[in-house]
């Protein structure tokens, strides 16, 4: 590959980077008018709150992680921590700093996930719960 390509395809990745971060903001007025709306129980786990969750907002995050890679956690953390749904933010964090991990929307897939297989298959709970035994709490 030539330096011509190599900044075309650069120049490509960034058109859509900008893209999506202006795509990010837009979604970010209309989820937070919809949050508004929604109580989520205060000890609800990640696939119970995912349940909650309104399909934008995962689009919102997924966006906003497309076109910042790992300086979205973050951001991520702060907003869904302002939007009272805490169970989501260290696996959106987490999520955010995985390397690669931008071009495939996973917290899109998870939404889809807990939509499709209910809370029984609730990883992140249940790693709790076993480290709880272990512990002893």
């Amino acid at each position: 590959m030539n330096i011509e390509s190599l900044q075309t395809v650069g120049l490509y990745i960034a058109g859509a980077m900008a893209i999506c971060f202006f795509l990010a903001l837009f979604l970010f007025l209309i989820v937070v008018r919809k949050m508004r709306k929604i109580n989520v129980p205060l000890g609800a786990g990640f696939s119970e709150t995912l349940l909650y969750t309104p399909f934008l907002l995962v689009i919102f995050i997924d966006l906003l992680d497309f076109a910042l890679d790992a300086l979205a956690a973050p951001f991520t953390w702060m907003i869904l921590d302002r939007l009272g749904l805490k169970a989501l933010r260290g696996v959106f964090a987490f999520e955010a700093l995985l390397p690669f991990t931008q071009f495939i929307p996973l917290m899109t897939l998870a939404w889809f996930g807990v939509r499709l297989f209910g809370t029984k298959f609730d990883l992140v709970n249940q790693y709790d719960m076993n480290s709880r035994v272990i512990d002893g709490r």
